[in-house]
């Protein structure tokens, strides 16, 4: 899905454009306050008291109840979910089979760390991921707790099994906010700036990016260009791993070009270095495939999994080479918690509705959708592009008639979108993309509800 519009241009497409909130009737939605309301002011009050600011708010909205793809705050009020706890509650907010599995799991075994007494759903976990991640080679896994915990896992592993240190990553890329993961990770505010010294022997090359680099459509040239820089940089007899999302996710919603991915994975292994995909936000459906990078055809040698696994449980896993996994000494992998038996309950419950319900399928289809339903935005000259896979889109805000990134109208859109009844997110290292990660199992009603009222919002702020 790339949608992109002439700039300047209007839209001149067969959806209706509604371009006032107020037209837009509320069916799933249902806002019965102001925005916030009183009991979210009051809230308010003790998380200005007693919560670290650097948590972040990004709405003014406490949740105190959410089923499918909706959730109600503390005051009554309904609002669509497009973001979907940043793409873990895939399965649907709350979802019953996951609540069920995680209650029947409490009452029975809630922890004794598996490297400790193991249990059964550890184990089970580890069978799904071997069945579901790319590649036909006979594979493990290590469980943990989120998802900076497996990249920084894979990158001990792929150390440890290579013998080499350096680890290359791609300008934009988001892995965390660790030492580690945050070295690893592009963007300065709000996730590096004043946390230094950083870890060492990581070096950073250009993504594919083809609504704004000079390749364009041509990935394989972006991983020549890429492959350049990494020799200029580093020796590739010192190169431990290359990571790359294969679609980045806080650095945009960016789907790099064809041949982009395939040519690193390529020069990776005639080089003897470790591949790994970083699947945490784009994997177990999300994009119309179990895993994105099988859009490109890529099969790492490691993958790093978390948000959607659980279900809404914390989550997260390291799958790879059996022969790479099986490097580490016993004891330099784990954690008290990793792989905690509610969490394992609650990961089976949830690849049990996404091969029932084949998400992947429901994943494409809100793709499709979402296309239509956006075109007159994406016609529209403050969008440069609405871009993505499946039920990952990004939608790119411009100045109109540039390419100039415009963080000002998103902050507005963001700002006006709770009190239209919707939850949504940004990104961008440019903070101008709007990112859209709807359950996957919202309905066709619910999802023409939301984007119907997405598009009005960003004309009337547009109009401004």
């Amino acid at each position: 899905m790339t949608t992109t519009g002439t700039l300047p241009t209007t839209a001149t497409t067969s959806i209706p454009v509604i371009t006032r909130i107020e037209d837009v009737p509320q069916i799933a939605r249902k806002i019965v306050t102001a925005i916030p309301g009183p009991l979210t002011l009051a809230l308010q009050k003790d998380y200005d008291r007693y919560v670290s600011p650097g948590v972040g708010q990004h709405e003014p909205i406490f949740a105190d109840s959410a089923s499918g793809a909706t959730i109600t705050d503390v005051d009554g009020n309904r609002y669509i979910d497009l973001a979907a706890g940043i793409a873990v509650a895939s399965v649907g907010n709350t979802a019953p089979e996951v609540s069920t599995a995680v209650q029947k799991q409490a009452a029975k075994l809630l922890h004794t760390c598996f490297a400790t007494t193991p249990y059964a759903g550890y184990v089970e976990v580890c069978k799904k991921l071997a069945e579901h991640t790319p590649g036909d080679f006979p594979k493990k896994s290590l469980l943990l707790n989120s998802g900076a915990e497996a990249v920084e896992n894979a990158v001990k592993i792929a150390r440890k099994y290579s013998g080499k240190s350096a680890v290359i990553v791609m300008e934009n890329a988001f892995h965390g906010r660790t030492n580690l993961t945050m070295s690893m990770t592009t963007k300065a505010n709000p996730y590096k700036a004043g946390f230094g010294g950083f870890a060492p022997d990581i070096y950073r090359v250009p993504f594919s990016y083809p609504l704004r680099d000079q390749f364009g459509a041509d990935g394989a040239a972006a991983a020549r260009k890429a492959v350049e820089e990494i020799a200029l940089k580093v020796d590739p007899s010192d190169i431990a791993a290359i990571i790359a999302e294969p679609v980045q996710g806080e650095g945009g919603f960016i789907v790099p070009a064809p041949g982009f991915l395939e040519g690193l994975l390529d020069w990776a292994h005639k080089n003897g270095i470790i591949y790994i995909s970083d699947e945490i936000q784009s994997g177990f459906c999300r994009t119309g495939e179990w895993f994105a990078g099988t859009h490109f055809g890529i099969v790492p040698d490691l993958i790093t999994t978390a948000k959607a696994l659980g279900g809404g449980m914390p989550i997260s896993a390291v799958t790879g080479r059996a022969e790479i996994m099986d490097s580490v000494q016993a004891g330099g992998l784990g954690g008290t918690y990793s792989g905690n038996p509610v969490s394992c309950a609650a990961a089976l419950a949830s690849i049990d509705i996404m091969e029932r319900k084949n998400l992947p399928a429901r994943a494409a289809h809100i793709g499709e959708l979402a296309t239509e339903l956006l075109a007159p935005l994406a016609a529209s000259s403050v969008v440069a592009e609405v871009r993505g896979l499946g039920a990952m889109i990004g939608v790119e805000f411009v100045r109109p008639g540039t390419l100039e990134p415009n963080g000002d109208l998103v902050k507005r859109i963001m700002a006006r979108a709770p009190q239209a009844g919707l939850i949504i997110l940004s990104c961008g290292i440019y903070g101008n993309v709007i990112r859209l990660l709807p359950p996957l199992t919202i309905s066709d009603a619910e999802l023409t509800e939301a984007l119907t009222t997405l598009c009005a919002v960003a004309f009337e702020e547009a109009a401004e």
